[in-house]
């Protein structure tokens, strides 16, 4: 479970400060709200917010995992794993993987999505057709936050999988040691 205080996040209505109160009307179904109509809709519907990438690597990675050793879920994870090639190529799908590897301590297969068109279209299909697997959702950023993304800022479909989060602290570690060698290479050169 992720420390909840570990981290800091922006304020939800930063940048709609000062703006008149939401009216309690509700709709003709009695139960749902009214909402404020301007004629714009948010620029989240054409690109991932920031700080996500928006580039090659994708702006978020699906896993899908499978217990290896359980024979009728990996041959249902194969399966998906064909189908979702042959139905989403657009998609950037990863090699089949048959055993853990890396944070990941069951066998999985990755699928990247790069726009939230397709998040739109490919999360929906992957809850109905995920059968007995479980996915991890997590988004890419463009700063080094890798233990965040696979954690506090991570959502599940199926079962939750414990990962092994010590590799992102090694990691961390060694880019913040080649950071500080190029640091101390800078002050020689001077």
């Amino acid at each position: 479970m992720t420390d909840q205080f570990a981290y800091s996040f922006p304020w939800p209505l930063e940048g709609h400060e000062g703006q008149e109160p939401l009216s309690e009307e509700k709709n003709e179904d009695g139960k749902s709200l009214k909402n404020p109509q301007h004629g714009i809709v948010s620029k989240a519907y054409e690109e991932f917010p920031d700080p996500l990438t928006k580039g090659r690597r994708g702006g978020f990675d699906i896993h899908i995992y499978h217990f290896q050793n359980n024979p009728d879920q990996a041959a249902y994870a194969r399966a998906l794993w064909e189908r979702i090639r042959r139905e989403f190529p657009e998609l950037r799908i990863y090699r089949f993987f048959d055993q853990p590897v890396g944070p990941h301590p069951v066998a999985m297969f990755e699928v990247n999505i790069f726009t939230p068109a397709q998040f739109g279209a490919f999360i929906p299909w992957l809850i109905v057709n995920r059968g007995p697997l479980s996915a991890l959702i997590h988004p890419n950023t463009v700063e080094l936050e890798e233990e965040r993304n696979h954690t506090q800022r991570a959502t599940w479909l199926g079962e939750r999988i414990p990962l092994d989060l010590r590799l992102f602290k090694l990691m961390k570690e060694a880019h913040e040691k080649r950071e500080l060698e190029a640091e101390q290479k800078g002050k020689q050169s001077l």
